[in-house]
Parts: structure tokens; sequence; C-alpha cells
């Protein structure tokens, strides 16, 4: 056993003030507001969003389902869950169905702040503006609840999300680095 070492950032915006762009999904999407019936459905939609993504080396159990499940009930059982912020993303497929591609989670932390949890798109549906319209969902949510500040934490390797936020307007509060145990073969 080894250990690694992820170099992460901390990123911060200041809603204060700040008038949001509304942001719509692309045609043939739509957002889905949560609902206590869902969970497993954004355990599955993160899943399938960062199964193959750096992150799921970060943190090993975003590369399984089961640990999804387990993730997103630990985040409903926060105290500070909010629900305002948390959203999926859904594409109606050719057979009428509803095919859940994004999805993020929102939280109060004990200092006051809102916290992203967790910004994912499947791999199928990416390129089309989602992650930017969930991400404005999400921080429309905790301004609505009152919120002056919002940070997320990213991988540094992510240089697709880092520069997003930085669109969105969220500026680097502060390095962190993550250690993970890995097995050496």
């Amino acid at each position: 056993m080894g250990l690694t070492y992820f170099k992460r950032l901390r990123m911060e915006i200041d809603l204060m003030g700040r008038e949001l762009s509304s942001v719509r999904p692309a045609d043939g999407y739509r957002f889905v507001a949560w609902d206590d019936s869902l969970l497993e459905t954004h355990a599955e939609t993160k899943y399938l969003s960062f199964r193959t993504e750096i992150d799921a080396n970060v943190f090993p159990c975003l590369g399984e389902y089961p640990g999804c499940v387990r993730l997103m009930h630990e985040i409903r059982q926060k105290p500070g869950f909010l629900p305002e912020a948390t959203w999926l993303a859904a594409h109606r497929n050719p057979n009428g169905e509803d095919e859940f591609c994004g999805t993020i989670q929102g939280i109060i932390d004990r200092n006051g702040m809102g916290a992203v949890q967790n910004l994912g798109v499947v791999p199928d549906h990416r390129g089309f503006g989602l992650g930017r319209a969930l991400m404005c969902q999400a921080l429309d949510g905790f301004q609505r609840v009152g919120l002056e500040r919002v940070f997320l934490e990213v991988t540094c390797q992510n240089e697709a999300a880092i520069r997003l936020y930085r669109q969105l307007g969220f500026h680097k509060a502060r390095t962190i680095y993550k250690v993970v145990e890995v097995a050496y073969s």
C-alpha cells in the first residue's frame, strides 16, 4: 500500500448582489427538482457520471454504484441538506422515457455557507451545457434561501470543470491536498 496526493482547489463564489443568469437546459433536456423518491436516481446518475473520471480515484465511492447510494444517503441525512440546490437533468429518449443524465447536490455547511457536493454529467450528454445549467439551478437555490457564499472543491486535473466554475464567477480560495491510499500491484 502507498499514498497518493491529489491537488484540489476550494473555489468560492459571492452571491451577494449577484444577478444570476437564468440558464435553460438545451432542447430535449429538463430539470427535475429534489424528491426523496429520487435518491437512488441521483446515486445512479452520479455513478454513471464519475465512474471513469479522476474523482473516482480521489473518492473511490464514486466509482461504485453502492458507494454512490451510500454517499447520497449521507448527503440527504446531513442537517443542512438543501433540496432547493439539489437537481437532476433529464433527457427524453426516443421511446419517450426520461433518461437521467446530470446531477448536483447542495447543503448548507455548519458555518452557514452553501456547499456544492457533486456536479456530474453522464459522458454521452456532455457538451450540451448541462453542467453550467445545473450549477446555475443550484446557485439560484442557494440564493433563494438567503445564502451569501457558496463553495465547492475540484480536482486540479479536471481542467474543464475549473474553467466552467471560473466562467460562472467562482475563484480559488485555497489549495487542498487529498491523501488517498492506493494498492500497488
